[in-house]
């Protein structure tokens, strides 16, 4: 009887450390196969269960073990060359396995700055939005941002310098005034414009080289008040005696230059800029101009289409002509003498704001009123549909209270999404 329990007692106890010596040992990771995946181990289990290794002891030995030579590499691999590796992501997982499970939607989120005035003409605080409707398309939408705090700008300043020198003057003795209307916080690009256009300075902060920029375009002259010179002593063909030229070879037969005032080309030229710009900052284009246009390249359909896909308002001061009574309301295109003034048409169709004025303290104060109402504005927001970028979209806003004039961009066309 002893003999027997203890053979019986034997079998069981080397049955059962084969069994435990099998568990102890795992698997060799597969070149093939991929490495299983082991399931949580509890932290109780009933006496006597066989308990599954833990998962920190299936990890590569610490680097200070020099593993055999003939052995195979740790399944997990920490250096390989650069690009080969797929990286992990949370939860550990891949980037293809992470992407095996995301859903993308491409939405547009509009942003609509809009300035409400009330019976006086004066700014009206104080809305919230439930004050505030806004249609696309003739399609109530829904709000998902709103806010009335001032943003920081980048602005672009495009100064006329093809009017008269008259005019010129009394703009170039206000530049202090319009650089004191920003905040150290703004970005400003300096651009000027005549018969051609060009960009002065970058946008860069308000501070010496600004300052630099506006004191040097203190010299600028503007163009000749009178006709223009054709002959004589002073003309492009040089001096004359007794009727004919000095020179024999110079021709008798005079020109004036073609006259250009191309500011579609030169507003072109700041909202391509502007569009590059951080999206988290209000972008206007402030123009000083009597806002004539003749013989420029890009015409203002061409130009409005580049301001309204990058929300860019248009701000402008009117001066010479432009600051007659009433002018700003007359629009008409004359055969080769261009458009009259176009600022309100760009102003009116982005949300902006045009101030007409002749004197220097008025135009000084018109600096200050106009980049003041630019940073101030309220800012609706929604999301909408997606369709081609080519498609103009018609936007309205109202404000349901009485005897309040609202100013907004009258449609915009959707960027394109972004893959």
């Amino acid at each position: 009887m002893v003999l027997v329990g203890w053979t019986l007692a034997g079998t069981l106890w080397a049955q059962t450390a084969q069994g435990q010596q099998k568990q102890d040992i795992p698997d060799a990771p597969s070149a093939v196969k991929p490495p299983q995946s082991f399931p949580d181990v509890p932290t109780t289990s009933p006496p006597g269960a066989n308990t599954p290794i833990p998962k920190a002891a299936q990890q590569t030995p610490p680097a200070e073990q020099t593993p055999p030579p003939d052995s195979k590499p740790p399944f997990k691999v920490e250096t390989v060359p650069q690009g080969q590796a797929t990286a992990e992501r949370n939860n550990g997982m891949s980037v293809g396995q992470e992407e095996l499970y995301k859903i993308k939607t491409n939405v547009n989120q509009v942003l609509i700055p809009v300035r409400v005035l009330d019976s006086d003409g004066r700014p009206l605080d104080g809305l919230l939005p439930k004050d505030f409707t806004v249609l696309e398309d003739n399609i109530q939408q829904k709000l998902n941002f709103f806010t009335s705090d001032p943003f920081t700008l980048s602005a672009a300043v495009v100064i006329d310098t093809g009017m008269a020198d008259v005019a010129v003057q009394r703009i170039n003795e206000t530049y202090s005034a319009l650089e004191g209307a920003f905040s150290r916080y703004d970005e400003v690009a300096v651009y000027t414009f005549s018969t051609t256009y060009s960009r002065v300075t970058d946008f860069d902060a308000v501070g010496r080289e600004l300052t630099a920029t506006f004191d040097e375009l203190k010299t600028v002259k503007g163009r000749n008040n009178g006709p223009a010179v054709t002959g004589g002593p002073l003309g492009p063909g040089g001096p004359i005696v007794n009727g004919a030229p000095i020179d024999p070879a110079q021709p008798t037969v005079y020109t004036p230059p073609k006259e250009t005032h191309v500011l579609n080309d030169a507003i072109l030229a700041a909202a391509r800029d502007l569009a590059k710009r951080d999206r988290s900052r209000r972008k206007i284009i402030f123009v000083i101009s009597n806002g004539r246009e003749w013989g420029s390249r890009a015409s203002y359909k061409d130009v409005l289409r580049v301001l309204l896909a990058n929300n860019i308002l248009v701000y402008a001061i009117g001066v010479e002509e432009a600051a007659i009574p009433g002018y700003n309301k007359i629009h008409f295109h004359l055969p080769k003498m261009g458009y009259t003034n176009l600022l309100p048409k760009y102003a009116n169709a982005t949300g902006g704001q045009v101030t007409t004025n002749y004197t220097r303290n008025a135009i000084e104060a018109a600096y200050v009123q106009a980049i003041g109402d630019a940073r101030n504005l309220y800012t609706l927001g929604y999301t909408t549909r997606v369709t081609p970028s080519s498609t103009y979209r018609q936007v309205e806003v109202r404000v349901d209270l009485p005897n309040v004039k609202v100013f907004a961009k009258d449609g915009y066309y959707p960027l394109p999404p972004v893959r």
